[in-house]
């Protein structure tokens, strides 16, 4: 599993005129079950993604298609991890 942080280097002007492409890509990654949540950091400079892929090779594949790394709009910090301890409702999600 991993957790992708986006950190925005363009202005939000720039972040919005893109945004209902990324959101295209969101729901995209949804339907395939690639993704758990996203949503906005606070303050808004950014945003998290929880992605329940297979490797880090399936990751950057999946990532470099984001309209937001495609335009230079946002740095991805990834971070990966194996969920050991979690609640009823995320213990149902099958782990890729």
């Amino acid at each position: 599993m991993f957790f992708m942080e986006l950190t925005y280097k363009k202005p939000i002007s720039v972040v919005e005129a893109a945004l209902p492409l990324h959101n295209q890509y969101l729901d995209r990654n949804y339907k395939l079950g690639n993704f758990i949540f996203s949503g906005r950091k606070d303050p808004h400079n950014g945003g998290v993604i929880l992605a329940n892929v297979a490797d880090l090779k399936d990751l950057e594949n999946i990532y470099h298609e984001d309209p937001f790394f495609r335009q230079g709009i946002a740095d991805y910090k990834i971070l990966n991890f194996t969920p050991t301890k979690m609640n009823d409702v995320f213990a149902q999600i099958p782990l890729r």
